[in-house]
């Protein structure tokens, strides 16, 4: 003869069901944790990705900002001539010698600021940019001052600054005059 198995105790059977219900709850939790894992690294990396928007966004505006409104004293408002008419009005007004291109710049800059703007700000910023760019379109100087209060109100909030109190009064900003180009650093 053979071998014959030893008939199976019913406390070797109850002993086998625990073992196996014991690696079964093992086997849930494992793959719960597995999946709460999973979750947090996906809700993590979207909140990553927000926040890089957000900071992106930020660091936009504020470039705009500085453009728009670094600048408190001369002329603050943005000439809309461009080269051509520059060129017209010099010819018209018998200058040889061809002044600054500093008014083109500045232009230039503001164009490039209100197009940020026009693709980042909020409805508000949008509206007064959109205003800002049909003026300069039109050939009418563009005026920023109110664009910039509302990009200045938008980043404090932004970055939880408190507003600036209503009993300071700073004088209207206009663009940022660019500095010469070439030379020195």
């Amino acid at each position: 003869g053979g071998s014959e198995l030893a008939p199976i105790g019913r406390a070797q059977i109850v002993r086998l069901k625990m073992n196996i219900a014991q690696q079964l709850v093992g086997a849930i939790t494992l793959l719960g944790v597995g999946i709460r894992l999973l979750v947090m690294q996906t809700l993590q990396q979207r909140r990553e990705r927000e926040n890089r928007q957000i900071n992106e966004r930020l660091r936009t505006l504020m470039a705009a900002y500085k453009t728009l409104g670094g600048s408190f004293t001369g002329e603050l408002g943005v000439d809309p001539s461009h080269r051509r008419d520059l060129r017209q009005r010099e010819d018209a007004d018998g200058i040889a010698e061809p002044r600054s291109d500093r008014a083109r710049r500045i232009r230039d800059a503001v164009e490039a600021a209100l197009s940020d703007i026009l693709l980042l700000g909020t409805d508000e910023q949008v509206r007064l940019a959109t205003r800002a760019a049909n003026e300069l379109a039109q050939g009418r100087p563009v005026h920023t001052h109110e664009l910039v209060v509302s990009l200045r109100d938008f980043v404090r909030e932004a970055l939880d600054l408190a507003p600036i109190p209503a009993d300071l009064q700073i004088p209207p900003q206009g663009p940022t005059r660019p500095v010469a180009s070439g030379g020195g650093k």
